[in-house]
């Protein structure tokens, strides 16, 4: 499946297939906000001057960076207006990757941040060729109608993940990326995790770090690119889908998740995923 289009239109979407490559370009203002998928998603970023956020890490991007997102991870890029950014998108679900994974080659791997931490990888110039090289056949492949069109997209593509994650595996070249993090915003990260149902408020976050509210919003913005309450709402949103993909019912994924109102946690889940939570509960035990 090939996208070429440049309108924001379900950009944040919704896949309904095993995988979907865009080839995005944006010129003029563009804003988009903090988000996550219940799908992977790989960003091939070609040209612009855009910093992206993934989880309170900031990284300023260069040609050909491979931005590996994994379901449920917030991120989002800040965007230089006066720059065009183009960048290939792929969107995968977890269902495809672990069906065409093996025991001795695991496809998701490459999503997990590697052991520095990183979502980033920056492949070298034989590699940034080969890619080069898979992504047009990949474009080519989705926009023709040629027998067997679709089955070869699909090879293309697994191509593109095995090189993905050997490269994963090699981990060259991490150490010359720069990145922006800060270890107590890291820490209140964790925290808000492990302790998602319980108070969560910029009080309750800022004296944990033995910060004022208003300095430790300030810094957690800075560093995440997020408020408090916006990334509060979110990972609270991405446990609730977990709780209901796990088969939990929709009150109690409401409750664990820490929402202390059953219609805001409605209004919001729908919100982000475009369906209620009833709706994506009876979607799950339909897969």
């Amino acid at each position: 499946m090939i996208n070429n289009r440049t309108d924001l239109t379900n950009r944040r979407g919704y896949l309904t297939k095993e995988f979907a490559f865009f080839y995005l370009q944006d010129t003029g203002n563009l804003r988009i906000d903090s988000h996550y998928h219940d799908f992977n998603k790989i960003v091939i970023f070609l040209s612009g001057n855009v910093t992206y956020y993934v989880e309170g890490t900031a990284y300023p991007l260069q040609p050909w960076d491979l931005l590996l997102i994994e379901r449920d991870t917030i991120h989002k890029p800040l965007i230089d207006s006066t720059v065009p950014y183009n960048r290939i998108i792929l969107w995968l679900t977890p269902s495809f990757l672990e069906a065409n994974s093996t025991s001795s080659a695991d496809l998701r791997a490459c999503f997990a941040p590697t052991a520095s931490g990183l979502h980033l990888l920056r492949p070298e110039a034989p590699l940034q060729l080969r890619l080069q090289e898979l992504c047009a056949q990949l474009k080519e492949a989705g926009t023709s109608a040629a027998f067997g069109a679709d089955i070869l997209q699909r090879t293309l593509l697994l191509q593109l993940l095995v090189y993905l994650n050997r490269l994963s595996l090699r981990q060259t070249g991490l150490s010359n990326i720069e990145r922006r993090s800060d270890d107590t915003i890291n820490a209140i990260l964790h925290y808000m995790q492990e302790h998602i149902a319980d108070d969560l408020s910029v009080e309750k976050l800022a004296s944990l770090c033995f910060l004022t509210p208003s300095y430790f919003s300030r810094k957690f913005k800075e560093h995440t690119g997020f408020t408090p309450h916006q990334y509060v709402l979110q990972r609270r949103l991405i446990a609730a889908g977990q709780l209901l993909r796990a088969g939990h019912s929709v009150l109690h994924a409401c409750l664990e998740s820490g929402f202390q109102d059953y219609a805001n946690f409605t209004r919001a889940f729908k919100k982000a995923h475009g369906v209620s939570p009833k709706k994506y509960y009876s979607l799950q035990l339909e897969r």
